[in-house]
């Protein structure tokens, strides 16, 4: 079964567009002329004045011109005769492909008064070209049960002419089994098949050869032939079959060469020989096989050579599938190829003025148009020049756009300019073209001469020689050439008495000007006059200048003061370079006698290296910081000298005004520490203030913290003394941190602090006491000697060896108690707990308490037992009361 597949023919054509913005297109149609192809170089088209209506020589003098799209110029326009002739030997099949019919599109453009004529040329075609087959000989396999009536498709001619020119009829040989169809494919072709007359028989002939022939419609006719070559197979009854019937595919045209496109797959039921499917193209057009491979065996067809979407968007592949037994089955691939950004922007220029006159109004430089050979986002374009020339781009129609100048040039402004006009496209990535323009701006006599000053003052001394140089006036034109050649002349004088032209004389050339006779300063001191420099345009320009002769005098006048006494304050903070005064002379002399400098006149080295003057100006600075405390006046004798030698003197009194910028200082004269405790008021430091500033900047005040127990008192000239207000306790507190802020009472405030440490040291003041009044202790009878029976303790608040406690045994009140023979006790307050059989049976008869007191006087402690304690009967200790008896098991 054959499957009828879809064509998509490749087209070329030739465009060429020119559209103009802001100017209509002349005519309400198109202009159409034709040409035969192949036709020599200069052959004749048309006469455009003729067809145009314009007379004779009108084409010239309208600037006329053909321009096409790509910038190629295969039409020649005499303008003077008016023929359109052919530029070059134009070949259909080029220019158009299989496209019918070819026209070629191009614009007559007149540039004064501005027109455009759209055209087209057609190229009518030539039958040079005969059918060729891509394939001269086709290999069929016919199984020979194949019945009668049964076509095959042939693979068609190719002929590059088109219309009647191109293939119109195939036919074959005469024999008995076949003979050729004509049908029509759905591109509008005529395609070959071939039919079956008359069954085939492979055990009587198992091959025959035929000759198809494809003839064109040209007359004479051409014609091609190709070889069939019919192979009659056995029987095989099964055909492959495809997958499917159509395959698309999209491949971008960047694709490499050795890409996959597309792999199609056919199976057939067979087995053996007859199941071995190849693949081949089929019918294919002759950019095919060139661009794409397919591979026999897998299917997979594989890019050949590098795509192209601006030349080709689609391909359409027919594919044969073939059995070993001969059978096959077609389909078809659909290839759409995707555009990618691999075209820049193109620019092409129509008309381009590189020069301009300046100062004239809006101008167009330049016409042109943009295309991108891309499609899509690719193609889209945007154009623009730099944003800070005096030009615009003014887009037209079709992408068209207009260079032109935004207002009047200025020539002296600048001369040249150099524009690029760029144009990027929006695609991925964005390609751009640059074009550069260099303008040239003409000149016009629109300025006149400039003096290079308004007025000139020019000096010698009286007396001069005549014919004395005194002095040259210049004069520049901006523009340029004659336009800016400068001659020079004098005007008359306003006042009519007065003998310019005796006394001075200019060089028109050169500008130099001349005393012509002695100048005597009593009779005229100076000389004035209008100095005229006129430019060599067209009309002529001109400007002037005043020039002032002065006479100069001999130097007999010294400079003087404008004050013999300048009195001046100054802060001493004042910042490096400040203005202290200005001081001014003048001297009555002119010229160099009058020009005064400004020194120091046997200044001490204080004054140079403190201050400096300015001997233009007179203006004396701060050179150096000043300081009140150190110097707080100046006396400074400036001298002015003018150019002859004489000078006068003045006197600058300054004044150093004081300013807080010094901080209080503490001197500390004594410190006392430690301070024993519990003596009365004592001076713990004696201390002095000062400060180095004057006035309020230098009063003081002097405080401590008021939660402390110190006083400060003031003593002489800023002496203070730091006492305590009352007797110390170190056991309350042993050390005092005391800070001593004095603080000035300018503006702002400055202060300083001093911190000191006073310790107050211990006197034994405090006696030691114990933990308790009383203790109570129990040792268990017939103990052995020197038992442990119990510790007292015992503490002082004095320090250091004020409080160290030793511990002893007062003799009993009763001598009849053995105390000593019973109990001791160490330094530490332990108890050994001897104990003897006082009843003689070798155990205590009853309970022995004793008072102990602990007593210190001086660095000793002592103990006393003042006598036992009876049952019942509360233990005494001087001057304590009792406290609870605190009873020690025996063992401690």
């Amino acid at each position: 079964m054959e499957v009828r597949g879809f064509c998509f023919p490749r087209q070329r054509q030739v465009v060429f567009l020119f559209l103009f913005w802001g100017v209509s297109l002349a005519g309400s149609g198109l202009r159409r002329y034709w040409v035969t192809e192949e036709t020599e170089r200069g052959s004749f088209i048309v006469n455009l004045a003729k067809d145009l209506g314009l007379a004779e020589g009108e084409l010239a003098a309208r600037g006329t011109r053909v321009v096409s799209d790509d910038n190629k110029q295969r039409l020649l326009l005499d303008s003077y005769t008016g023929n359109l002739l052919t530029n070059e030997k134009l070949d259909r099949e080029k220019l158009c492909g299989l496209t019918e019919p070819c026209m070629l599109y191009f614009q007559i453009l007149m540039d004064n008064p501005f027109q455009i004529y759209q055209a087209e040329l057609r190229v009518r075609d030539i039958n040079d070209h005969s059918p060729v087959f891509r394939n001269k000989e086709m290999v069929l396999k016919i199984l020979e049960n194949t019945p009668e009536g049964t076509a095959f498709r042939l693979e068609r001619g190719q002929d590059s002419d088109g219309g009647l020119n191109g293939i119109q009829n195939y036919t074959i040989n005469s024999n008995s089994f076949f003979h050729i169809k004509i049908s029509d494919s759905d591109e509008g072709m005529i395609y070959p098949e071939l039919v079956l007359d008359k069954a085939l028989d492979w055990e009587e002939q198992k091959e025959l050869t035929l000759t198809l022939t494809a003839l064109d419609g040209g007359s004479p006719p051409r014609s091609g032939t190709s070889t069939i070559r019919i192979v009659v197979m056995d029987i095989n009854d099964n055909a492959p079959q495809f997958a499917q019937a159509l395959y698309e595919a999209h491949t971008p045209e960047n694709s490499p060469v050795g890409s996959l496109i597309v792999k199609v797959s056919a199976e057939d039921v067979d087995s053996g020989v007859n199941a071995e499917v190849s693949y081949s193209f089929f019918d294919a057009a002759e950019d095919i096989p060139t661009t794409f491979q397919i591979n026999p065996f897998s299917g997979e067809i594989i890019l050949r050579e590098l795509l192209d979407y601006e030349l080709v968007k689609s391909y359409k592949i027919n594919i044969q599938a073939t059995d070993g037994g001969g059978l096959s089955a077609r389909c078809t691939v659909l290839v759409q190829v995707l555009d990618t950004n691999d075209n820049p922007p193109e620019l092409i220029m129509s008309s381009l003025s590189n020069h301009i006159a300046e100062n004239s109004p809006e101008m167009v430089l330049a016409v042109f148009r943009i295309i991108d050979r891309d499609s899509g986002e690719n193609g889209k374009m945007v154009c623009y020049i730099q944003d800070y020339l005096p030009f615009l781009l003014k887009h037209s129609v079709d992408n068209f756009y207009i260079l032109m100048t935004n207002g009047a040039l200025d020539r002296e402004s600048q001369a040249e300019y150099n524009i690029t006009i760029t144009v990027t496209d929006l695609g991925t990535p964005r390609l751009q073209t640059q074009q550069n323009i260099t303008v040239l701006v003409s000149d016009i006599n629109d300025n006149a001469p400039t003096f290079t000053q308004t007025s000139y003052t020019l000096f010698i001394r009286e007396n001069n020689s005549p014919a004395l140089h005194i002095g040259t006036i210049s004069a520049a034109d901006r523009d340029s050439g004659t336009n800016a050649q400068v001659t020079y002349s004098l005007l008359p004088p306003q006042d009519p008495h007065l003998p310019l032209t005796s006394l001075v004389s200019i060089n028109a050339d050169n500008g130099h000007l001349f005393a012509l006779n002695a100048l005597d300063y009593e009779k005229q001191p100076e000389l004035s006059f209008i100095l005229t420099a006129l430019d060599g345009g067209s009309p002529p320009r001109s400007g002037t200048a005043l020039v002032l002769v002065m006479v100069v005098d001999i130097n007999d006048n010294s400079p003087q003061f404008e004050q013999t006494f300048y009195e001046v304050n100054i802060p001493e903070n004042s910042v490096l370079g400040s203005l202290v005064v200005t001081v001014s002379a003048w001297d009555l002399d002119s010229g160099i006698n009058g020009e005064i400098s400004y020194t120091f006149s046997h200044a001490s080295r204080d004054i140079r290296k403190t201050f400096e003057i300015n001997q233009k100006s007179g203006d004396v600075r701060l050179k150096a910081s000043l300081d009140f405390e150190a110097i707080d006046s100046y006396s400074i004798i400036i001298q002015a000298t003018d150019g002859g030698g004489l000078f006068g003197k003045s006197t600058v009194r300054i004044q150093v005004m004081d300013v807080n910028d010094n901080a209080p200082e503490i001197a500390v004269s004594s410190i006392t520490s430690p301070i024993p405790e519990n003596w009365p008021e004592t001076v713990a430091m004696v201390f002095s203030v000062r400060d180095k500033d004057s006035g309020e900047n230098g009063k003081m005040v002097c405080s401590i913290p008021e939660d402390l127990p110190f006083l400060l008192k003031s003593s002489v000239e800023n002496y203070y003394t730091l006492e305590t207000k009352r007797p110390l306790d170190r056991e309350s507190q042993a050390e005092y941190n005391i800070t001593i802020t004095v603080t000035d009472l300018g503006t702002p405030r400055l202060q300083t602090q001093q911190n000191i440490t006073v310790l107050v040291s211990d006197v034994n003041d405090n006696a030691p006491a114990f933990s308790q009044t009383s203790y109570t202790l129990f040792v268990r009878e017939n103990n052995s000697p020197a038992l442990h029976i119990g510790t007292i303790s015992a503490t002082d608040r004095d320090s250091g060896t004020n409080a160290q406690v030793i511990y002893s045994l007062l003799p009993p009140q009763d001598p009849h108690l053995p105390l000593t023979s019973l109990v001791s006790i160490n330094p530490e307050g332990h108890f050994p707990g001897h104990l003897v059989d006082v009843s003689g049976t070798g155990t205590l008869s009853q309970s022995y308490q004793y008072e102990i007191c602990l007593t210190g006087d001086s660095g000793t402690n002592e103990f006393k037992f003042l006598k036992p304690i009876i049952p019942n009967f509360p233990p005494q200790c001087p001057g304590k009361e009792m406290e609870e008896n605190v009873t020690f098991p025996s063992g401690f």
